[in-house]
């Protein structure tokens, strides 16, 4: 990832004059194999993958402005996006420098927000509330408080960002793996993310 870093900053997608420094997190899964939606569902292949659901699981976080790739953790999916958020954002932390992170609820975790805060340096954590940890009693924990008493919702608005270059990678990339092993599927979406930086580069230049 570092040569496209560099080369990023040459061409100006991370570059000091152009930079977005906002980040945007976000986590999707990804189809294993090529069998369209329809061919599934006739066959009854649909239902019964839906019993033993289970699905490599990419967490990226973006550039808000370019949707340059600059943290990744995969995983097993179906399972909580909050834990994923740490390593992810130590990556981007040192490959974008950004000043905000946004996220949807899914990423709210006190020490998330404590990492980015005051291990980081990024000055801004914009993740709503989970309401399913804490109902409607305030948070108890700093951050999340500061989230429930100003909530920055106009910042709040740049996460959809994130859906939007996961779009962008699934269109130009598909959104299935052809490996069958677990090792392998990591392996292949490790290698999707500097193909889709490369051609946001190739957009740039």
């Amino acid at each position: 990832m570092s040569a496209s870093l560099d080369r990023a900053r040459e061409l100006g997608p991370l570059g000091h004059e152009h930079e977005d420094r906002t980040a945007a997190i976000d986590a999707t899964g990804l189809e294993v194999g090529h069998a369209s939606l329809h061919f599934r569902r006739r066959t009854g292949r649909l239902d019964r993958d839906a019993r033993h659901a289970a699905w490599p699981k990419l967490t990226a976080v973006f550039q808000a402005g370019s949707q340059f790739i600059g943290g990744i953790v995969t995983s097993r999916g179906p399972s909580q996006d909050s834990p994923e958020s740490g390593p992810a954002m130590r990556q981007a932390a040192a490959n974008l420098h950004p000043l905000r992170v946004v996220a949807d609820k899914g990423h709210d975790a006190e020490h998330n927000h404590a990492l980015c805060r005051r291990e980081l340096g990024i000055r801004s954590t914009v993740i709503p509330l989970n309401p399913r940890n804490h109902g409607r009693r305030w948070p108890k924990t700093r951050d999340r408080r500061l989230m429930k008493r100003r909530f920055p919702a106009r910042q709040c608005s740049q996460r959809t960002q994130a859906e939007s270059a996961f779009s962008r990678h699934t269109r130009r990339l598909g959104s299935a793996l052809s490996a069958r092993s677990e090792l392998n599927q990591f392996a292949e979406v490790r290698l999707r993310v500097p193909t889709h930086n490369i051609m946001i580069l190739a957009d740039a230049g």
